[in-house]
């Protein structure tokens, strides 16, 4: 049996950057991918491969690895960390000056909880600039 997963890191990015620049729906109307570098080469600590913007502020940062990408919080962290428990993404937070919260993004069946989980932050950004 062959299997169809995706473990990709590079691939899983892509598929990660279409969902959140290429979705109308919900609050993926607010995000916008940017600061994309295309020659990206995946390493093990994971190379920046775009950044993830709301409303042209920088919330996350998307890594790659050889077999993975990972998302890294800089805003929103309590918010990414529990949206990640909810939707079985492993998590762990970033002990630097801000705090972070990577999320990873270990197959492409696993890029639409990443969706899921950045749209949970953003309806907390949403709440807390109310």
């Amino acid at each position: 049996m062959v299997e169809d997963r995706i473990t990709d890191g590079r691939r899983i990015a892509e598929l990660l950057s279409s969902e959140i620049d290429g979705r109308e729906d919900g609050e993926l109307t607010h995000f916008a991918v940017t600061n994309a570098d295309r020659d990206v080469e995946p390493t093990a600590d994971g190379a920046r491969a775009y950044d993830v913007t709301r409303h042209d502020e920088r919330i996350a940062r998307v890594f790659i690895h050889e077999e993975r990408a990972h998302l890294e919080f800089e805003t929103g962290q309590d918010a990414a960390a529990e949206a990640a428990s909810d939707t079985d993404l492993r998590m762990r937070p970033k002990a630097t000056a801000p705090p972070k919260t990577l999320v990873f993004v270990e197959s492409g069946a696993e890029v639409k909880q990443a969706t899921d989980v950045v749209q949970q932050v953003s309806r907390r950004l949403e709440k807390a600039d109310e």
